[in-house]
């Protein structure tokens, strides 16, 4: 019987490993970058589509990130944009390239990306973000 409950324990404390993961949640900005896409950091010519970002050297990780997928939301404003956050609650992006030192935000998403989450005439935005 003993033995069944610490089985049953180490079940439960594994399942949460798994169910916790996504609730972590940090915060940074978010900008934009336009067309071309390609070629890209990660993929070089390959096409990506749309929902796409570059990554800072804050989640770059020496190009580990590549491929990484991100949910990002729209928090705030960074500047005298009263209400920038519209749309869409969040996007998922995919990270294709990096954004080099000096990078502005914390991820540079998408010129779509960020406009599903935000009116573009802010430029910079207040985001919370995690891996998914």
């Amino acid at each position: 019987m003993a033995k069944l409950s610490i089985l049953l324990c180490i079940a439960i404390a594994f399942m949460l490993s798994f169910t916790l993961k996504e609730v972590v949640a940090h915060t940074g900005t978010a900008t934009f970058y336009t067309p071309p896409y390609v070629p890209s950091a990660c993929n070089g010519y390959q096409h990506d589509g749309v929902m796409i970002a570059a990554a800072s050297d804050a989640i770059w990780d020496d190009g580990a990130a590549c491929g990484r997928k991100y949910k990002v939301k729209c928090t705030g404003a960074t500047n005298q944009s009263p209400h920038p956050c519209r749309g869409k609650k969040y996007v998922v992006v995919k990270v294709v390239d990096y954004c080099p030192s000096g990078c502005e935000s914390t991820i540079d998403l998408s010129q779509e990306a960020f406009a599903s989450i935000a009116d573009p005439d802010a430029g910079k935005i207040k985001i919370s973000f995690h891996q998914v």
